[in-house]
């Protein structure tokens, strides 16, 4: 599945996203407080080549709580809330906290959280329309950003995928399916308790 990287062949040139399909995001952002999504992730090398397809669940709570269960190839999880991030893997019994600051500040679960004002820190611009979903790029106007650009794919409006260019010359690829966006989600969802034997390393 390589439906990213076929538009960005197809489409080569980038026009400037008009208010109305700005507020299509901002619609979307604004109503979608609590998401539950299944999510396929997939990671590219240099020459476009899948390295890593992932799947799992993701979860998110305005403001700034979220969470990835990674199910597959690896048992990982993500979760965020009041300004950390926990990096959980299971296989090698570790947890690694972080506090979000300007270094992992542009994670693509924060850009849905309501937290971030997306015009102030990204030019934002129509990078494709294929069918009924619409591809806007949000590139960073602070130049130490850990990512070149950052795609958000919305179909009739809704969440369909990203696709994440870094510094380091990776590009993720992550379609949504079975998006829904429920009154409520368990609070638990965003509470990371590690597991007895875990090692804990925070920085």
């Amino acid at each position: 599945m390589r439906i990213l990287t076929l538009l960005c062949l197809l489409f080569s040139g980038f026009i400037y996203a008009d208010s109305a399909q700005l507020q299509v995001l901002e619609r979307f952002i604004a109503r979608a407080h609590n998401i539950q999504a299944d999510f396929t992730q997939i990671s590219l090398d240099e020459l476009g080549q899948a390295k890593q397809t992932s799947t799992g669940v993701f979860y998110l709570q305005q403001p700034g709580k979220f969470r990835w269960n990674y199910k597959q190839p690896y048992a990982q999880q993500i979760v965020s809330k009041e300004g950390k991030v926990w990096f959980y893997d299971a296989d090698l019994e570790q947890v690694i906290i972080k506090k979000i600051d300007s270094s992992i500040g542009d994670t693509p679960a924060l850009l849905l959280s309501g937290s971030v004002k997306l015009a102030e820190k990204y030019t934002i611009t129509q990078h494709a329309q294929d069918g009924d979903v619409l591809w806007l790029k949000l590139t960073p106007k602070n130049t130490e950003s850990s990512f070149k650009y950052i795609l958000i794919g919305l179909k009739k409006g809704v969440l369909y995928g990203m696709e994440l260019s870094d510094n380091f010359g990776q590009l993720t690829q992550i379609i949504f399916s079975n998006v829904t966006t429920p009154e409520t989600l368990d609070a638990s969802l965003f509470e990371f308790v590690a597991p007895e034997g875990t090692d804990v390393f925070e920085g």
